[in-house]
């Protein structure tokens, strides 16, 4: 008796009609790791029974499971019967019934139900910083039973707002760290590789070591990189020299060492073309410090230069007055459209490109301290990849932060060509958005929540005082508490009492567990 021919439903599961002991050893050459039975034993004559076949399957080291349905009319309990099998076993998956029509129907109420294809996960997260795993927790505490793939190469998580506290001496370096592991939701799978590239024709991620992840959706949340390389010299110059940034975990410290060391001398600040993570963490370096240099009584020998791309100190105007205040304040040299271009760490000598009325000029400045941020990019394999629009970043509606080509793909956080701030205060804001939009698309459905473009920037002007700025898209302010409470245009000790004592542990045990503390999303279509 010949062997009905195989038909693919996915690459990774097929159907066929009445398979026969002998036709195991074909089974095993052609590939397939398991072999599913949809037929009830008995209903021919002739028909060799499941336990049979199981036995031939078995010396082959095929995985067999027998599931039998008597109609295409499948029965909620049969399709969560193949979808559990098709979680556990090996694929690629064979399965046969007597024509293979209802191994067919039985596969489709189970991805009804809510299964997945053997090897291929429910969603498959690419990135385990803030966004990644705030989104996990997000899509587990709505819908526990989905199978989740966190692809992140570090081993190490880091509270990245905190670095701006170890610079100024109030946290220690420690207290911004954890082990991923630690972080990591229980009930995801974890691979510890890089993702080289997205293949969303084929619902694929390529992995570093050239093996392929297949999902049913997918949340791209990579952050974006760090172009130290950009600035000739700099890269170089790092930890030594009196170059140092905020923006390394094992460089903050040392800027700490620099400003508490500094009693005479030039200390200049620099903030590069936008986007940036944080854009107030370059201006937060430089008041923590001059601060610094205040109490000690040194600041009148600092002479203090802030160096910044834009066209102006900060992107929202309704926070601009209280932080020309400490400019003058702290008798900072403020240089609007300034850019660092090279940097001579043994020389002292830092050159920028400065826009004026008679075009741009290049301008060196020697420094005793250079508190450098670099440009900012996307990841290089988002930007060779389809996901990415001209920006380079991963295209996406600023509002349900899905794909506008792929609708089973979404993307947060720093990667996202978003127009808002960001911040970990954004990715709190757009988990819940993407968990909720993205269930939807696994269900059929199309985008209900809506992403207002939230970020905040808490602006650390002295040591126990901060300016708020919360605000959404278009500088839209959006504060998270009444003014009588919290007045974020202006300095207050409440604000820095929620950055110091409260924000830690709401990130640690609130948005990466899943707890949605004020980040509730708004339906779209409802304004704020």
């Amino acid at each position: 008796m010949t062997m009905d021919p195989i038909a693919a439903v996915t690459e990774e599961f097929s159907i066929t009609g009445q398979l026969l002991p002998e036709d195991m050893t074909a089974i095993a050459a052609a590939g397939f790791r398991s072999v599913i039975c949809n037929r009830p034993d008995g209903e021919d004559a002739g028909q060799p029974p499941a336990a049979q076949i199981v036995e031939a399957a078995r010396r082959l080291g095929i995985a067999f499971a027998h599931l039998p349905v008597a109609t295409r009319d499948i029965a909620p309990a049969d399709a969560a019967a193949m979808r559990g099998a098709l979680a556990a076993m090996p694929g690629p998956v064979l399965a046969f019934c007597r024509t293979g029509a209802r191994s067919r129907a039985i596969y489709e109420a189970a991805m009804k139900a809510g299964g997945s294809a053997p090897g291929v996960q429910d969603v498959v997260i690419v990135g385990g910083g803030s966004a990644g795993l705030a989104c996990a927790a997000s899509l587990l505490k709505r819908r526990p039973d989905l199978s989740i793939t966190v692809v992140e190469p570090s081993g190490t998580h880091y509270y990245q707002p905190g670095w701006t506290l170890v610079g100024a001496g109030v946290f220690a370096p420690e207290a911004t760290s954890r082990p991923m592991a630690d972080v990591m939701p229980r009930q995801v799978r974890w691979i510890r590789q890089a993702v080289t590239a997205f293949l969303p024709e084929q619902n694929r991620v390529r992995l570093e070591g050239g093996s392929e992840l297949a999902y049913r959706a997918l949340v791209a949340a990579p952050g974006l990189k760090l172009d130290w390389d950009a600035i000739p010299g700099l890269a170089r110059s790092l930890g030594q020299h009196g170059v140092t940034s905020n923006y390394r975990y094992d460089l903050a410290p040392y800027t700490c060492d620099l400003a508490r060391r500094l009693t005479r001398g030039r200390a200049l600040f620099t903030q590069p073309p936008m986007p940036i993570k944080c854009a107030g963490a370059p201006q937060k370096a430089m008041y923590l410090s001059c601060h610094r240099w205040e109490r000690t009584g040194a600041l009148a020998g600092i002479d203090t230069e802030f160096h910044t791309a834009g066209a102006v100190l900060f992107g929202v105007p309704d926070y601009v007055p209280a932080l020309m205040s400490y400019i003058q304040r702290y008798r900072i040299d403020l240089r609007l459209g300034s850019r660092l271009v090279s940097v001579d760490g043994p020389a002292g000598v830092a050159c920028f490109e400065q826009s004026g009325s008679d075009g741009l000029r290049l301008v060196e400045r020697r420094f005793d301290m250079l508190h450098a941020v670099p440009p900012q990019i996307a990841p290089d394999f988002v930007r060779v990849s389809p996901l990415a629009d001209e920006s380079g970043f991963i295209a996406v509606d600023p509002a349900t932060l899905r794909h506008p080509r792929w609708s089973n793909i979404f993307a947060l956080g720093d990667a996202a060509a978003t127009s808002n701030a960001k911040t970990a205060a954004a990715a709190r804001k757009q988990a819940p958005v993407v968990a909720i939009n993205l269930l939807a698309a696994l269900d059929g459905r199309e985008p209900v929540a809506a992403y207002d473009g939230y970020g905040s920037c808490p602006l650390t002007v002295e040591r126990g005082r901060i300016v708020l700025a919360e605000f959404g898209y278009g500088g839209k302010l959006l504060p998270s508490f009444p003014a009588w409470l919290l007045d974020g245009r202006k300095p207050t000790r409440r604000a820095w009492f929620l950055k110091d004592r409260l924000l830690p542990p709401i990130y640690w045990h609130g948005m990466l567990k899943g707890r949605e503390w004020l980040a509730r999303p708004q339906a779209i279509g409802v304004g704020r």
